[in-house]
């Protein structure tokens, strides 16, 4: 993520108040289930060694939050949300990379590759047991998070569902049907975490608007996502590239490269259903996805989105600039 000096100091003081909840909530797991947590949250490698990991970029945490202070309260406030919500992105994160067949994570092996699968499986359970614990007695905010993984596991669903239809014809897939899975899983937690966030933080009224919010941003989080599965930097992103491309994923810049139809989009079309089977064919085919024009018009929705979601962040939240420039950033990362 390109985030300025101020910002980066913005996420390093969520971080220090979220970082000890968050091991004080795993401590309570069997001790090989709170190592392999430990893995999966970036804190320890896999002998269980401390490396000193960051634990990832914590964007939904410091959303919650940054929510909970632009409506006067402390940040703290907002604590169990941010927890929750962490918890939940961790064991999404594990089941997705076992889902997806993902070999790498943050530039390390995923848990299943480093535990197996079925302890991480057990693993991803366990996060998302404890985030449902952390909200137990506050109905005000687990309101959202129950949504959020209602929404996270149908957008998940629909989008493996993608993967066996085809590219063109009577059966493709829409952008309407896209932005709409692209809402679910990746929306649902960003909304929940603002919506959480200021519920804990005592303005539930605005609740219901910072979930739009979230939905809004998490359909340009999604595409900026696919963006980078196709021409991110392995080195900086820590994933391998055009993974998706080889699964016949339904990504939005190849949606939208096929529907210009022009001699592009038809080579592409062509390359797509002779199927990805090699590097080659994958640059090839990344290659036309961007001559087609569907980087670009990837990009212009992201932006479109995510304006979106900032004009529901003023009309709740005038004065949040912290929060603002963090979900501004979200889609112009690099990672």
């Amino acid at each position: 993520m390109n985030l300025s000096h101020p910002l980066s100091g913005v996420i390093a003081r969520c971080r220090r108040l979220l970082d000890p909840a968050l091991r004080e909530a795993v401590s309570v797991l069997h001790p090989w289930g709170g190592r392999m947590a430990a893995f999966a949250m970036g804190w320890s490698d896999a002998d269980g060694r401390s490396h000193g990991g960051d634990g990832g970029k914590s964007v939904r945490p410091a959303i919650a939050m940054l929510s909970a202070e632009a409506v006067g309260a402390p940040a703290e406030s907002a604590l169990p949300g941010a927890v929750a919500v962490e918890l939940v992105h961790a064991f999404s994160l594990v089941h997705d990379d076992i889902i997806d067949h993902d070999e790498r994570r943050r530039h390390r092996e995923a848990l299943w590759k480093a535990y197996g699968v079925g302890p991480a499986l057990l693993a991803g359970d366990a996060l998302l047991a404890l985030a449902v614990s952390q909200l137990a007695g506050r109905p005000e905010a687990m309101k959202y998070l129950s949504a959020a993984l209602i929404e996270l596991v149908q957008g998940q669903t629909a989008d493996m569902a993608f993967e066996n239809r085809p590219w063109r014809g009577a059966n493709e897939v829409t952008v309407e049907e896209y932005t709409e899975m692209a809402a679910g899983k990746t929306g649902g937690l960003l909304g929940a975490s603002a919506a959480a966030g200021v519920a804990l933080g005592g303005a539930p009224e605005l609740a219901d608007r910072m979930w739009d919010m979230g939905r809004d941003l998490g359909v340009a989080f999604q595409i900026v996502d696919d963006m980078l599965g196709i021409w991110g930097d392995p080195s900086v992103t820590g994933k391998p590239v055009h993974s998706d491309l080889r699964r016949d994923k339904k990504t939005f810049p190849v949606l939208a490269a096929l529907a210009t139809d022009g001699p592009a989009a038809r080579e592409l079309s062509a390359v797509l259903v002779d199927g990805i089977t090699d590097e080659r064919s994958a640059r090839q085919a990344a290659h036309l996805v961007e001559e087609a024009g569907g980087r670009a018009a990837a990009q212009a929705l992201a932006d479109r989105y995510v304006a979106s979601a900032l004009n529901i962040m003023d009309e709740c939240l005038p004065d949040a600039t912290d929060l603002r420039a963090l979900c501004d950033s979200l889609v112009n990362r690099v990672n």
